[in-house]
């Protein structure tokens, strides 16, 4: 068993690093009730949203049952496990059951066909605790976000997962050196269960552990866009530079409009117009490349791209936060903008049983005048969400607050039902004890109705008295 399962954390308290989130997913659990939001754990892979909601579980004793993107979760199998499991009782004797739905982010394609919509259909009647946990948090739809209480967890610091390796081995007896460990801790960039799994596969077959052992025995390194970015202004050697940018899991065309972004992060005007002269040429050569399905071009590319730029940068460093592509944030936006409208069109269509086209081309105008005159009716009517909302009236701040003044008036409604229903619980509590006391005050007085019963009844009842001290003579 590789050491990552093996050293599972067994408790919230076992959990390295994030403690802010492990302390409100525990605050969650003590206080949930059947009208809680579901909890949303969201952040990068390998640290430790799996294991926190596991650890949870074996702190409250609730029975986990997971849900993951390996499994087939179209509507019919989210229903009969996650939605029958969230109505019923637990049958090993928990006091409740937890729905884990892991890599929650992934319901897509065929296979997922219906499964965001039964999860919204299993919050709204779940009677257990729900868990959902996703690497991205905008990879969920909106209405599946507003239903749910996010907790971010972030990359672990390397100082945080240096003492939990050498726990790890002191626990299996290993004798690792302290510039080992700190390697390992520093190139796992916040990944714990990958800093554990390079612990182990730099332990196979030895019980000492150097510095050098742990380079032979490390994984490919991961380079994430940012830290390609951040070396290309800094004085970093040719070689090194061209190093990280094959081990960036993305194609030279996307590097190029990453490094396009921040162009702007030079001052000189005389080196951005010569790093952009590199940029057009490295584009030429990517051009080339599809045009003739040569990839082998893609490397003068990425040489000309990030060596130019690099040069014309002159190794001052950046000062800024590294932005993506600014025409990725408009994609971006008009993306969402676009789901907005097609999941809202969907709802008013379905509920005038008119078809999408027929709504968007002669009753849409109609329907945002008589929205924009009754705003919060129409909100509540069609349970509209402050985006679907800002539709209609282009107006965010106005949406929101709309929004959340209607939230606000449907917790205290909820709160005055609870009110009401109080004195009819207590006057049953205080009736119950009195209806169980009438049979003992019938049996006190027993010779009493004996006398107003007719004499049929009094001849059957005193059958089982003569019976009974029949058998106290025994």
């Amino acid at each position: 068993m590789d050491w990552a399962e093996k050293y599972r954390p067994a408790r919230l308290q076992d959990i390295v690093g994030n403690a802010t989130a492990v302390r409100q997913i525990a605050e969650w659990a003590k206080n949930w009730t059947r009208r809680s939001k579901p909890l949303l754990i969201y952040g990068k892979p390998g640290i430790g949203k799996t294991s926190s909601a596991y650890a949870l579980a074996n702190d409250m004793k609730w029975e986990p049952i997971e849900l993951n993107a390996s499994d087939t979760r179209t509507a019919g199998v989210i229903e009969r496990i996650a939605g029958a499991g969230s109505q019923t009782a637990s049958l090993t004797g928990a006091s409740r059951k937890l729905i884990v739905l892991d890599e929650a982010d992934n319901l897509q394609g065929t296979a997922d066909r219906g499964g965001a919509k039964a999860i919204i259909e299993c919050i709204k009647r779940a009677r257990q605790p729900i868990i959902l946990i996703a690497n991205d948090l905008y990879g969920l739809s909106p209405e599946l976000r507003a239903r749910c209480e996010p907790v971010q967890f972030k990359a672990v610091p390397a100082r945080s997962i240096a003492p939990r390796l050498k726990y790890l081995c002191s626990a299996e007896k290993i004798n690792c050196s302290e510039a080992a460990i700190h390697a390992i801790a520093d190139s796992a960039e916040g990944d714990i269960r990958s800093a554990v799994n390079m612990l182990y596969a730099s332990a196979i077959g030895r019980e000492k552990i150097d510095n050098a052992q742990v380079h032979t025995s490390q994984k490919d390194e991961r380079v994430s866009i940012f830290s390609l970015i951040s070396a290309l202004f800094k004085n970093t050697p040719d070689d090194e530079l061209l190093r990280l940018s094959y081990n960036v899991n993305d194609t030279p065309e996307t590097i190029e409009q990453w490094v396009e972004g921040n162009i702007g992060q030079i001052a000189d005007p005389t080196a951005v117009a010569r790093a952009y002269q590199h940029l057009s040429r490295a584009d030429e050569y990517l051009g080339n490349t599809y045009r003739r399905q040569y990839h082998t071009l893609w490397r003068y590319a990425t040489a000309i791209m990030l060596l130019g730029v690099a040069d014309a940068a002159g190794g001052k460093g950046i000062h800024a936060r590294i932005m993506p592509p600014e025409r990725w944030q408009k994609m971006s936006t008009a993306k969402k903008q676009k789901a907005i409208r097609i999941a809202l069109l969907n709802k008013i269509a379905g509920s005038m049983h008119i078809p999408q086209s027929t709504l968007r081309e002669e009753y849409l105008s109609t329907v945002s005048l008589l929205v924009e005159h009754d705003p919060a009716g129409y909100t509540r009517e069609m349970m509209l969400d402050a985006d679907q909302l800002n539709f209609f009236l282009n107006d965010r701040a106005r949406a929101s607050e709309i929004v959340k003044a209607l939230e606000k008036e449907e917790k205290e409604k909820i709160k005055e039902q609870e009110k009401a229903k109080e004195p009819q619980k207590k006057a049953k509590k205080e009736q119950l004890p009195e209806s169980e006391s009438l049979p003992e005050a019938k049996s006190v007085k027993g010779p009493e109705p004996a006398t107003v019963t007719p004499p049929d009844t009094a001849e059957k009842k005193s059958t089982p008295r003569t019976q009974s001290t029949l058998f106290d003579g025994f």
